[in-house]
């Protein structure tokens, strides 16, 4: 259960200004250790600030969903999720000047496959990958070479709590006990779109499944002109606890707040950003010296090109202005 989880207790936060905090202090440590190498070359600005890592991390972070959602066999959304939230939780303690993202990405998935019992053979999963057979077990060697690394930075806490099956509960739950809305699955559609919406978000990190679940009911109710605020009234038995009903609204507003603010990096922001990271990494000034450098898939070609989430999704609905 979530409330007794390990997401709960260590990666659950308060606010955005402890997320930016924990970015900023990350980048603070892998410039002091790069500063005290003695690598960086005077005079040139080679490392990142915190804004542009954040930036970096935003591109490989729909990188890889586009990577899953074309992935064969299909991948379960629970894994994409958790993969998803993996790649969170390691950028927040590690600077991309220190791992490189692209690594990470696919460690990541890799993993939620294991641990979400996803059963794909390593011979599978690489099969994914845009590369040649030789570039494909180079790919894999540096995947499970980072594996562990992964596993330790999470410090070992592997099971996430993704929104999906609370939103399946809340579906069942309108059916049954809420009869004002006559075929609760017109909001499927729109709730899910929701969903693919706020998982590019830091909403993982700062509101509760069931909470993010909950915001995807009621933002497709207020997209199709249903007013549902009997159903958390009545219900849901708010009606007497205004405080955590005014609570749970101004979470909700506050995801909704996300979305509208996300936005993913301009492709030449992007390709500026690359080339002082690949720089970066190429002067050694990467801290993970212990791991071994492979060659063999350094563009990223060799991910699909399909997206999963369209940037002109990312554009502000009138209708969905208000939750209710």
């Amino acid at each position: 259960m979530y409330h007794s989880s390990t997401q709960r207790r260590h990666w659950t936060f308060g606010g955005e200004e402890e997320l930016s905090r924990r970015r900023a202090d990350a980048n603070r440590r892998a410039r002091a250790k790069a500063a005290a190498s003695g690598k960086m070359p005077q005079g040139e600005t080679v490392l990142l600030e915190p804004q542009e890592e954040l930036a970096i991390c935003k591109y490989y972070e729909k990188r890889l969903l586009d990577f899953c959602a074309v992935f064969k066999p299909a991948m379960p959304r629970s894994v994409v999720g958790t993969a998803c939230m993996y790649f969170k939780r390691f950028y927040l303690n590690n600077s991309v000047m220190e791992y490189h993202p692209r690594i990470i990405m696919l460690t990541c998935a890799f993993l939620a496959c294991k641990v979400d019992e996803f059963n794909v053979s390593s011979a599978q999963f690489v099969g994914n990958l845009r590369e040649s057979p030789v570039g494909q077990k180079k790919a894999l060697e540096q995947i499970l070479e980072y594996e562990l690394l992964l596993i330790q930075q999470l410090n070992f806490h592997l099971i996430v709590h993704n929104p999906y099956r609370p939103f399946e509960g809340f579906l069942i739950d309108l059916k049954t006990r809420y009869p004002v809305l006559e075929n609760p699955e017109v909001l499927r559609k729109t709730a899910d779109d929701f969903l693919n919406r706020v998982a590019l978000t830091d909403a993982c990190l700062l509101f509760t499944p069931s909470q993010i679940a909950l915001a995807a009911i009621l933002s497709s109710g207020s997209r199709a002109g249903i007013n549902m605020k009997s159903y958390l009234s009545e219900s849901l038995t708010l009606k007497e606890n205004t405080s955590t009903l005014s609570r749970l609204l101004d979470g909700m507003k506050c995801m909704k707040n996300l979305i509208k603010n996300y936005e993913l990096p301009r492709p030449e922001e992007v390709a500026a950003l690359k080339q002082k990271l690949e720089k970066c990494h190429s002067l050694e000034l990467a801290c993970n010296t212990n791991l071994k450098k492979r060659k063999g898939y350094e563009d990223d070609e060799y991910l699909s090109k399909k997206s999963k989430v369209d940037e002109e999704e990312w554009t502000d609905d009138p209708a969905d202005s208000d939750l209710p």
